[in-house]
């Protein structure tokens, strides 16, 4: 799917693990008159399962929007405690147009890259584990925004090398993602989320 906002184009992917028919990645994104966030949730396992753990975190992000990323981790960590849910792995990615900065977080296996104008790739370096109630020491990671910064957020199935080298080739999300459908099989081995966005200034 592609959706172009105000200032950010999104392009998304997304098929469940071989054998079920509900993935269990849940994802969300909005853009605000002064920002963008988007989020990523895997829950452990795959199918129905799994997805209620991921959508239980999506539904406290999109409940609680200006609270700061380390915030959300914790308060998305508390919805998972004392209920019969798995575990989950979550990223967070928030833009500030006005003071042109981006942030995000990420704990477990959910991978974001920041593709700067200059072609310069950044990844993230997640905190190891998952979110079950416990509590988790989060590390929020920031940088200039710039036009034509692009952001990937994506779980596991998701080749990173081959999706950037693939990028520079397309350039835009729409296509990037067209390509990356090309690529997969009907059903993968692993429940398979990617976001595709790219910042355009005004």
């Amino acid at each position: 799917m592609i959706e172009k906002k105000d200032r950010m184009e999104v392009a998304t992917f997304q098929k469940p693990k071989k054998g079920n028919y509900h993935s269990g990645d849940s994802y969300f994104y909005m853009e605000m008159n002064d920002g963008f966030i988007c989020a990523l949730a895997d829950g452990l396992g795959s199918g129905e399962i799994a997805k209620d753990s991921s959508d239980t975190v999506i539904n406290v992000i999109r409940n609680h929007l200006d609270e700061p990323l380390d915030v959300l981790v914790e308060q998305a960590n508390k919805s998972l405690f004392g209920h019969q849910l798995r575990g989950c792995v979550l990223g967070i990615l928030r833009v500030d147009y006005k003071r042109q900065l981006y942030s995000y977080v990420s704990i477990g296996n959910i991978s974001v890259i920041v593709v700067d104008c200059y072609g310069n790739k950044r990844r993230n370096i997640p905190v190891p584990g998952y979110l079950s109630g416990v509590k988790k020491p989060v590390k929020v990671q920031d940088g200039k925004l710039e036009a034509g910064s692009v952001f990937f957020m994506f779980s596991d199935g998701v080749n990173e090398r081959q999706l950037t080298k693939e990028f520079y080739s397309h350039d835009t999300m729409d296509l990037t993602i067209q390509w990356f459908r090309l690529q997969q099989k009907d059903y993968m081995d692993d429940d398979t989320t990617l976001i595709a966005m790219k910042y355009q200034k005004e």
